[in-house]
C-alpha cells in the first residue's frame, strides 16, 4: 500500500519552534512528528511514501536521508509555492496514477490509534471514491454527513480528522488548479453523486498537534499510552 504524508506547511501556530526547522521535525515525546507518520504507515502495511515539502525542505530530506528512509521507499514533491492539501495531492498525482488500489493520504501532525486496516476495508467495501476519518467532537469546520454516511455539505456535524483513504480514480476528477483545499473538491465532488464517506473514528485515541501550547498535553497523553 502507498501514502502521502502532508508536510509542506509553515507550521506558523507552533512558533517559535518552527522558525528553524518544518514542523514535520517537531518532536514530541523525543520524536519528530514525521518519524511517529512514517512509523505508524509502515506499521500498518505500506511501503512507499511521498511527502510534500516546502518550508525547510532540504532539512526534512536530509533528515529522512540519515533515516535511512525508515525502511521505505520515500519520494519527495517539492513545493516552491503552498498548494495547499487538494493541490498538493495533484501533484503528486503521478506517484499513485497507475494503481488500482487505494492509498493513505495522512497530515504529518496528526497523531492517532485509527486503524488503517479497518478503514480501508470500509472504503473497499463501500466502493467510496474517498472515505474521511471523523470524529464527534468540537471543531470550526465540521461536515455534514446523512444517515449512510455520506458527505452532504458544511454545518453542524463531525470534525475531520486529518486521515484519508482514497481512489486512484479521485485524481482524474481534480479539476481545480493551483492552490485549493481538498474538502472543496470532496464537496463539489459530492454533490455530484460521488460516494464520498465518513469513517466513524471516535473510539480511537486521536489529537492535532495544531499549537505549541498543546504539545505538553499530547506528550502526557502519549507518555501515559
Amino acid at each position: 500500500m502507498k501514502a502521502m504524508v502532508l508536510a509542506a506547511g509553515l507550521g506558523t501556530r507552533l512558533r517559535p519552534l518552527t522558525d528553524s526547522r518544518p514542523k514535520a521535525l517537531v518532536e514530541v515525546a523525543g520524536r519528530t512528528l514525521l518519524e511517529i507518520t512514517l512509523e505508524r504507515l509502515r506499521a500498518s502495511g505500506v511501503d512507499g511514501v511521498i511527502i510534500n515539502v516546502h518550508h525547510f525542505a532540504d532539512m526534512i530530506v536530509e533528515y529522512l536521508e540519515a533515516k535511512n528512509n525508515f525502511g521505505m521507499d520515500i519520494q519527495i514533491s517539492r513545493e516552491e509555492s503552498l498548494l495547499d492539501t487538494g493541490g498538493g495531492l495533484k501533484k503528486a498525482g503521478w506517484f499513485f496514477r497507475d494503481d488500482t488500489e487505494p492509498f493513505l493520504l495522512h497530515n504529518v501532525d496528526v497523531i492517532s490509534t485509527i486503524d488503517f486496516h479497518s478503514m480501508t476495508q470500509y472504503h473497499r467495501d463501500t466502493r467510496a471514491l474517498a472515505t474521511l476519518a471523523v470524529q464527534d467532537r468540537p471543531t470550526s469546520r465540521p461536515l455534514i454527513f446523512d444517515g449512510q454516511m455520506e458527505l452532504r455539505g458544511r454545518g453542524s456535524g463531525l470534525a475531520f480528522s486529518g486521515i484519508h483513504v482514497i481512489s486512484p480514480q479521485l485524481l482524474h476528477k481534480l479539476t481545480e488548479e493551483g492552490a485549493f483545499s481538498i474538502i472543496s473538491s470532496y464537496l463539489r465532488l459530492a454533490s455530484q453523486g460521488e460516494r464520498i464517506l465518513g469513517f466513524r473514528a471516535d473510539p480511537y485515541f486521536w489529537r492535532d498537534v495544531g499549537k505549541l501550547a498543546d504539545l505538553k498535553d499530547i506528550e502526557k497523553a502519549l507518555l501515559n499510552r
